[in-house]
């Protein structure tokens, strides 16, 4: 046996541009390295309305609890993905419309486990927990969140920004498959992802220099690409669009990132 002291390799890497923090930065956010801004503002300048793209994807976020919890009654979110906690999180929208939600939150990003003390406040009547693990592992995730969630009831699974890590689409439409045979009907799945439709076009170089200098790697996806992801559930109104034209103004400039809520019948 070696005798000399074992170091654990540090997981948080600040010397790599980290999704993550990346987005954190476009939105505004306090929690990133001088290497995230640095590749923030070199994407920023080959694909200027990055920022309205993480902006839009945010507020679409907030409409879609705003409604699950209200409108459609559910009280039980599976956020993957989560992402460095900003302001409107999930647990914050879903409890303020509905104080009994339940929220687990998923990602495997060592500097959103950091600020997991952040996420893990909950109403007096709800809760809200973090789970430390990967998108690619539904099973693990469903596991874990059964403490927490009834997966008898319904339950919104939200998957926004987080398929586009997964390269393979046969294996992202496993995920989202496995994830929605899991729960039962009057479950809904909330989807965002980029695209290159939509004005996007510009973002093809953009997304080659990240996935050389920044982690984890991304891909746009079709329209019929992010359709198939929701096959066998109900599209809520109006549909697949951009997100920055989800239940909002429909003069609202497109951004390309598809938006959209899907019902489990």
């Amino acid at each position: 046996m070696d005798p000399r002291p074992q170091t654990a390799t540090p997981r948080i890497r600040s010397d790599v541009a980290h999704n993550a923090r990346v987005w954190n930065y476009w939105l505004g956010g306090k929690d990133h390295y001088p290497v995230d801004r640095a590749v923030g503002d070199r994407v920023t300048g080959m694909y200027p309305s990055i920022g309205e793209v993480a902006r839009a994807d945010r507020a679409f976020l907030g409409r879609a609890v705003r409604h699950l919890a209200g409108d459609a009654g559910v009280d039980q979110f599976l956020d993957i993905g989560t992402g460095l906690p900003t302001g409107n999180n999930t647990h914050e929208i879903a409890q303020h419309t509905a104080p009994q939600a339940r929220v687990v939150y998923v990602d495997n990003d060592p500097i959103v486990l950091a600020h997991a003390r952040a996420l893990l406040t909950s109403s007096l009547e709800g809760a809200t927990v973090y789970i430390d693990a990967d998108a690619r592992r539904p099973e693990q995730i469903l596991r874990a969140a059964q403490p927490t969630l009834d997966l008898g009831r319904p339950v919104a699974v939200m998957m926004l920004g987080i398929l586009n890590f997964v390269l393979d689409t046969d294996e992202a439409r496993s995920i989202v498959r496995t994830l929605m045979e899991a729960v039962p009907s009057g479950s809904h799945l909330v989807l965002t992802h980029p695209t290159l439709e939509l004005g996007g076009e510009g973002n093809e170089a953009a997304m080659r220099f990240w996935n050389e200098n920044a982690t984890p790697p991304i891909t746009a996806r079709s329209r019929a690409e992010f359709a198939a992801f929701l096959d066998g559930l109900e599209l809520l109104e109006p549909g697949i669009v951009s997100c920055s034209r989800w239940r909002t103004n429909p003069r609202e400039p497109e951004v390309a990132q598809f938006g959209a809520v899907a019902r489990k019948p």
